[in-house]
Protein backbone atom coordinates (compact mmCIF):
# COMPACT_ATOMS: atom_id res chain seq x y z
CA UNK A 1 0.00 0.00 0.00
CA UNK A 2 2.68 2.42 0.89
CA UNK A 3 4.51 1.49 -2.67
CA UNK A 4 1.28 2.70 -3.89
CA UNK A 5 1.01 5.80 -2.75
CA UNK A 6 4.66 6.57 -3.40
CA UNK A 7 4.20 5.79 -7.07
CA UNK A 8 0.46 7.95 -7.08
CA UNK A 9 2.45 10.97 -5.55
CA UNK A 10 5.25 10.67 -7.25
CA UNK A 11 7.72 9.76 -4.54
CA UNK A 12 9.11 6.45 -5.84
CA UNK A 13 12.34 6.08 -5.41
CA UNK A 14 14.53 5.07 -8.29
CA UNK A 15 16.83 2.62 -6.21
CA UNK A 16 16.40 -1.47 -7.03
CA UNK A 17 15.17 -3.53 -4.16
CA UNK A 18 17.47 -6.40 -3.62
CA UNK A 19 15.70 -9.78 -4.45
CA UNK A 20 14.82 -10.66 -0.74
CA UNK A 21 13.05 -7.39 0.00
CA UNK A 22 11.25 -7.39 -3.40
CA UNK A 23 9.58 -11.12 -2.15
CA UNK A 24 9.29 -10.14 1.64
CA UNK A 25 7.45 -6.88 -0.17
CA UNK A 26 5.31 -9.38 -2.40
CA UNK A 27 4.95 -11.97 0.17
CA UNK A 28 3.27 -10.07 3.04
CA UNK A 29 0.03 -10.35 3.71
CA UNK A 30 -2.14 -8.74 6.26
CA UNK A 31 -3.53 -10.46 9.78
CA UNK A 32 -7.10 -10.46 8.02
CA UNK A 33 -6.07 -12.17 5.20
CA UNK A 34 -4.04 -14.42 7.22
CA UNK A 35 -7.08 -15.38 8.94
CA UNK A 36 -9.25 -15.74 6.08
CA UNK A 37 -7.00 -18.07 4.38
CA UNK A 38 -6.25 -20.23 7.69
CA UNK A 39 -10.29 -20.79 7.98
CA UNK A 40 -10.59 -21.82 4.31
CA UNK A 41 -7.38 -24.08 4.46
CA UNK A 42 -8.48 -25.90 7.59
CA UNK A 43 -12.37 -25.84 6.36
CA UNK A 44 -11.08 -27.74 2.87
CA UNK A 45 -9.06 -30.02 5.22
CA UNK A 46 -11.89 -30.87 7.17
CA UNK A 47 -14.28 -30.84 4.05
CA UNK A 48 -11.68 -33.63 2.77
CA UNK A 49 -11.41 -35.64 5.26
CA UNK A 50 -15.38 -35.94 6.33
CA UNK A 51 -15.54 -36.90 1.66
CA UNK A 52 -12.80 -39.28 2.76
CA UNK A 53 -14.99 -41.01 5.37
CA UNK A 54 -18.38 -40.64 3.67
CA UNK A 55 -16.07 -43.17 0.54
CA UNK A 56 -14.91 -45.58 2.95
CA UNK A 57 -18.68 -47.00 2.11
CA UNK A 58 -18.27 -46.86 -1.30
CA UNK A 59 -16.93 -50.20 -3.42
CA UNK A 60 -13.24 -49.63 -3.50
CA UNK A 61 -13.75 -46.77 -1.36
CA UNK A 62 -11.12 -47.31 1.10
CA UNK A 63 -8.40 -46.02 -1.72
CA UNK A 64 -10.58 -43.12 -1.81
CA UNK A 65 -10.60 -42.46 1.65
CA UNK A 66 -7.31 -42.46 2.89
CA UNK A 67 -6.17 -40.20 -0.04
CA UNK A 68 -9.04 -37.59 0.76
CA UNK A 69 -8.31 -38.40 4.75
CA UNK A 70 -4.75 -37.66 4.44
CA UNK A 71 -5.33 -35.06 1.82
CA UNK A 72 -7.81 -33.36 4.48
CA UNK A 73 -4.82 -33.85 7.18
CA UNK A 74 -2.36 -32.14 4.51
CA UNK A 75 -4.72 -28.88 4.04
CA UNK A 76 -5.17 -28.65 7.85
CA UNK A 77 -1.52 -28.68 8.76
CA UNK A 78 -0.97 -26.48 6.49
CA UNK A 79 -3.69 -24.01 7.43
CA UNK A 80 -1.37 -23.01 9.86
CA UNK A 81 1.01 -21.87 7.46
CA UNK A 82 -0.94 -19.13 6.80
CA UNK A 83 -1.55 -17.88 10.73
CA UNK A 84 2.53 -18.30 11.30
CA UNK A 85 4.47 -18.79 8.23
CA UNK A 86 5.58 -22.02 7.05
CA UNK A 87 9.27 -21.19 8.24
CA UNK A 88 8.39 -20.55 11.70
CA UNK A 89 5.95 -23.74 11.68
CA UNK A 90 8.34 -26.01 10.47
CA UNK A 91 10.69 -24.63 13.31
CA UNK A 92 7.55 -24.97 16.01
CA UNK A 93 6.66 -28.43 14.88
CA UNK A 94 9.98 -29.77 15.26
CA UNK A 95 10.68 -28.58 18.69
CA UNK A 96 11.21 -31.17 21.65
CA UNK A 97 7.95 -31.20 22.97
CA UNK A 98 6.11 -31.89 19.11
CA UNK A 99 9.02 -33.72 17.59
CA UNK A 100 7.41 -37.40 18.32
CA UNK A 101 3.98 -35.92 17.37
CA UNK A 102 5.17 -34.59 14.68
CA UNK A 103 7.50 -37.64 13.46
CA UNK A 104 4.47 -39.73 14.26
CA UNK A 105 2.02 -37.77 11.77
CA UNK A 106 4.02 -37.12 9.16
CA UNK A 107 5.36 -41.73 9.00
CA UNK A 108 1.74 -41.84 9.08
CA UNK A 109 0.83 -39.65 6.22
CA UNK A 110 3.26 -41.67 4.26
CA UNK A 111 1.94 -44.92 5.86
CA UNK A 112 -1.34 -44.78 4.93
CA UNK A 113 -0.80 -44.05 1.29
CA UNK A 114 1.39 -47.03 0.90
CA UNK A 115 -1.06 -49.28 2.43
CA UNK A 116 -3.54 -48.92 0.49
CA UNK A 117 -1.66 -48.65 -2.34
CA UNK A 118 1.66 -50.92 -2.72
CA UNK A 119 0.84 -53.04 0.68
CA UNK A 120 -3.30 -53.70 -0.24
CA UNK A 121 -3.95 -53.64 3.43
CA UNK A 122 -7.14 -52.60 4.22
CA UNK A 123 -6.91 -53.01 7.99
CA UNK A 124 -3.43 -51.02 8.52
CA UNK A 125 -4.26 -48.43 6.55
CA UNK A 126 -7.26 -47.68 8.55
CA UNK A 127 -4.76 -48.08 11.94
CA UNK A 128 -2.56 -45.26 10.17
CA UNK A 129 -5.17 -43.47 9.97
CA UNK A 130 -6.69 -43.28 13.14
CA UNK A 131 -2.49 -42.68 14.12
CA UNK A 132 -3.01 -39.39 11.46
CA UNK A 133 -5.96 -38.14 13.56
CA UNK A 134 -4.57 -38.82 17.12
CA UNK A 135 -1.07 -37.25 15.83
CA UNK A 136 -2.82 -34.15 14.67
CA UNK A 137 -4.88 -33.89 17.55
CA UNK A 138 -2.26 -33.97 20.00
CA UNK A 139 0.09 -31.70 17.27
CA UNK A 140 -2.86 -28.82 17.61
CA UNK A 141 -2.99 -29.17 21.44
CA UNK A 142 0.26 -28.17 21.69
CA UNK A 143 -0.10 -25.00 18.93
CA UNK A 144 -3.29 -23.51 20.16
CA UNK A 145 -4.47 -22.80 23.69
CA UNK A 146 -8.09 -23.18 22.61
CA UNK A 147 -7.62 -26.33 21.48
CA UNK A 148 -6.25 -27.75 24.07
CA UNK A 149 -9.02 -25.80 26.66
CA UNK A 150 -11.49 -27.52 23.93
CA UNK A 151 -9.65 -31.37 24.08
CA UNK A 152 -9.19 -30.82 28.09
CA UNK A 153 -13.15 -30.24 28.51
CA UNK A 154 -13.57 -33.25 26.02
CA UNK A 155 -11.82 -35.61 27.92
CA UNK A 156 -13.14 -34.16 31.32
CA UNK A 157 -17.00 -35.21 30.15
Amino acid sequence: MDKLRRVLSGQEENEELGLTAQILDASTLSYSTRVKWFVICFAGGILCSIMGTALLFLPNGLKLFAVFYTLGNIAALASTCFLMGPLKQLKRMFEPTRLIATIVMLLCLVLTLCAVFWWHKKGLAIIFCILQFLAMTCLYKTFFVLFRICYTKCIMT
